[in-house]
């Protein structure tokens, strides 16, 4: 199978090993927005990033990556491109009801039947304890894996076009306080 940046030439790299001030992650502390709990919280070492498609097989139009990360592996809190954050908690439920209620992949939130989920798994400390994984080696993070249907997408996909998972959702927003 072969990787995502080996079918587009990006350089991909897990969310949990790009913590640095870049085009895609950048360390904030700023106002953000905190998912579904309530009440005012404080942004510390939150960091701001995309997820891209890590791995993809040509032939069976398969793409494989991060739906979102909700703590990095070295324990900071993420803030993504629409300024949430969403604790692993919150995550794992969405994840839960997405693949219960939905398992479609579409195209830009426009249109669906594009893509069929095949694969999920949201890794949190405790299920990454049972399965014997040492503790600061995967993010808290929800992966998933779509079997693309649509050959025009996958073609967005190979061609660099569609480099990430966009998962569709709703919550309550609350505003996070800055520190000091």
């Amino acid at each position: 199978m072969k990787s995502f940046g080996e079918i587009t030439g990006c350089v991909t790299k897990p969310p949990d090993s790009v913590i640095k001030t870049g085009e895609n992650v950048t360390e904030t502390g700023k106002s953000v927005t905190k998912v579904g709990e309530s009440g005012n919280k404080t942004a510390e070492n939150v960091i701001k990033g995309s997820f891209k498609i890590h791995k993809s097989d040509d032939d069976k139009m398969l793409a494989f990556g991060w739906a979102n990360v909700a703590v990095t592996a070295d324990g900071k809190q993420v803030t993504d491109l629409q300024e949430d954050i969403v604790d692993p908690e919150v995550l794992e439920e969405a994840a839960y009801q997405f693949v219960e209620l939905y398992r479609e992949g579409g195209e830009m939130h426009e249109r669906g039947g594009c893509a069929v989920l095949i694969e999920s798994i949201m890794f949190t400390k405790e299920k990454m304890v049972v399965m014997g994984i040492p503790e600061g080696t995967l993010p808290e993070a929800w992966w998933i894996g779509f079997k693309v249907t649509d050959p025009d997408v996958w073609d967005k996909v190979k061609s660099g076009e569609y480099q990430m998972f966009s998962i569709e959702g709703m919550a309550e927003r609350i505003e996070v306080k800055e520190d000091g």
